[in-house]
């Protein structure tokens, strides 16, 4: 999903509201998470999850297109925490909408095992 097929759902649902103005709310509730989070804040959304900051230690990585040493800084990331009813709501549609293989992918397994065998 889009932010802008959010708004259009949002939109669907509350016919009395025009889209603009649930683009202005739905920009208003994002520039706030983002605030909050810039901030250092944990934002909590029952039964959807928590958003929190984690910090990242200072490392040395490599490049990989010549292989040479680089000094990567230390910096903060956005962390998302899924909450119970969220992952409870997945795994029930998980159910719903079984994950089927296309025919194309299964021969490409079996070529596989077969090959290895």
């Amino acid at each position: 999903m889009t932010k802008s097929s959010l708004i259009q759902a949002v939109a669907t649902k509350m016919p009395h509201l025009s889209a603009r103005d649930v683009e202005i709310v739905v920009n208003t509730i994002f520039d706030s998470m983002t605030d909050a989070l810039g901030k250092g804040d944990r934002i909590e959304i029952r039964g959807f999850g928590s958003f929190s900051v984690r910090h990242r230690r200072a490392r040395m990585g490599r490049n990989p297109k010549t292989g040479d040493s680089i000094a990567v800084p230390p910096k903060r990331v956005p962390f998302f925490t899924v909450g119970h009813e969220l992952r409870e709501r997945v795994n029930d549609g998980r159910l719903k909408y079984p994950i089927v293989k296309n025919r194309a992918e299964d021969d490409d397994d079996e070529s596989e095992t077969s090959a290895s065998a």
